[in-house]
């Protein structure tokens, strides 16, 4: 049985650009980067060839990880949120307004608004999607309330 999550995970192109954007950007803590062995990347994936490289970002609740194949890569795919097998990462941001002027200020892709979550247990809070480097979709919702 599934106990808790332990992270989730974006494929990137670029590892040292994504670490950039996460960790210099967005604020989060870099615990480590670490190449994998070919023989357990390959094994663990089941992708014949593959070497990985992946870093790790600790937050208060979970992990969240960062992997560029550095040989076998993939090709890119259309990430679009409405796409099947899509995926998106949601944060807590404190501070929003600011933290979304300084995304703004940065050049970030925003892929809709600022909206104000209408019901349900984050109701009055603001969100909104932006995009990494990558194009991977994340959700950003402030940590409470705002006018």
């Amino acid at each position: 049985m599934i106990s808790s999550l332990h992270h989730p995970s974006f494929t990137v192109e670029n590892l040292d650009r994504s670490i950039a954007f996460y960790r210099d950007l967005l604020g989060i803590p870099l615990e480590g980067v670490w190449e994998r062995d070919p023989d357990y990347s390959e094994n663990i994936t089941g992708i014949k060839g593959a070497q990985v490289k992946v870093a790790y970002f600790r937050l208060p609740n979970a992990s969240f990880e960062l992997v560029e194949y550095m040989s076998a890569p993939g090709k890119k795919i259309d990430t679009a949120t409405n796409n099947v097998g899509s995926a998106h990462v949601c944060f807590i941001a404190d501070d929003f307004d600011a933290f979304i002027e300084r995304l703004r200020s940065a050049g970030v892709r925003f892929a809709g608004n600022v909206c104000t979550i209408p019901g349900g247990s984050n109701k009055g809070k603001k969100v909104v999607y932006v995009e990494d480097p990558d194009n991977n979709s994340l959700e950003l919702i402030s940590s409470r309330v705002l006018a």
